[in-house]
């Protein structure tokens, strides 16, 4: 009876730990949310549009889609945005670029992404288990017909923007490049390939140019609005349109989700590498996963 009494008390005790640590971190998210908004509305407020975007992009990555995180991010917004109505000065870029860097990791450590391992793990990447295979159906510059099953036997590297991304794609297909350049001859095994989110403005030769300008492996890729929608959702990634009112007809940013999913010889999704994770750290990942896949044989249509 003693020893029940007791393992009742200790699971009791572990309850209690467990309901206290998940409100801590439920508290951090909200906290740092609201210091997202903070400088969202810092801003809007001083013409920083670099900044609004980032801010935009991080709110939408790493924020849950609650009421009660929302109201968090909004009444931070409106907080700053009426400070800076009532006289108080803008910040120099270099204070709200680290500021926004501040906030960025408390974010990340509070509020991973699906497939972000939290700060203070071993690896910035996180293997899928029991992943699918992500189907698409797009085409490449040259107008021809590209589907997941055509890299069977290799392994991808996908990652999804826009050419008119000011920030985040650039840096993300600069870590593609280096990549492929520190994976030497090994890199005949992987196809990078860079999937347009905005399709509307991104033509075969716009995506052409702009992937050639990286590193010609990199293969972009278009589609319908249907079929671009449906690839992102495959692959669990997130975006949508921002239109200033403001602004002229056509002008807008595009809100997506960031990082690169690593696609094994079968197509199955094994690796979601969070955003800005080194790239000797990812290649130095797809080097084992190459080395442990063996010669593994499938069709090779391309």
């Amino acid at each position: 009876m003693r020893a029940t009494i007791l393992e009742r008390i200790a699971l009791f005790a572990c309850c209690l730990g467990l309901a206290a640590a998940a409100q801590a971190s439920e508290e951090a998210g909200l906290a740092a949310v609201r210091d997202l908004g903070r400088l969202n509305g810092n801003a809007l407020a001083c013409g920083q549009k670099d900044t609004a975007a980032w801010v935009r992009v991080l709110m939408l990555n790493h924020a849950p889609k609650t009421r009660t995180y929302g109201e968090a991010y909004e009444g931070g917004t409106q907080e700053t945005f009426a400070a800076h109505g009532r006289g108080e000065p803008c910040a120099a870029p270099a204070v709200l670029a680290a500021r926004l860097d501040a906030v960025t990791q408390r974010l990340k450590a509070a509020l991973p992404v699906p497939g972000q391992v939290p700060q203070g793990h071993n690896s910035p990447a996180e293997s899928v288990p029991n992943a699918v295979v992500p189907r698409y159906l797009l085409q490449d510059p040259n107008g021809r017909a590209v589907t997941n099953e055509d890299f069977l036997g290799r392994f991808q590297l996908v990652a999804f923007g826009y050419t008119s991304c000011p920030d985040v794609c650039p840096t993300t297909l600069l870590e593609m490049k280096e990549v492929l350049k520190l994976l030497g001859d090994k890199a005949a095994q992987l196809q990078a390939i860079f999937i347009t989110v905005d399709p509307e403005r991104d033509s075969d030769q716009v995506l052409r140019e702009y992937t050639a300008a990286f590193d010609p492996r990199i293969l972009g890729l278009r589609g319908s609005e249907a079929l671009t929608r449906r690839a992102a959702a495959e692959f669990r990634m997130r975006y949508e349109k921002v239109r200033d009112p403001a602004a002229p007809p056509g002008s807008y940013t595009v809100d997506h989700s960031a990082g690169m999913v690593l696609l094994g010889l079968d197509g199955r999704a094994v690796v979601r590498f969070a955003y800005a994770t080194p790239a000797k750290l990812m290649a130095e990942r797809i080097g084992v996963l190459m080395q442990e896949g063996g010669p593994h044989q499938f069709p090779r249509r391309r």
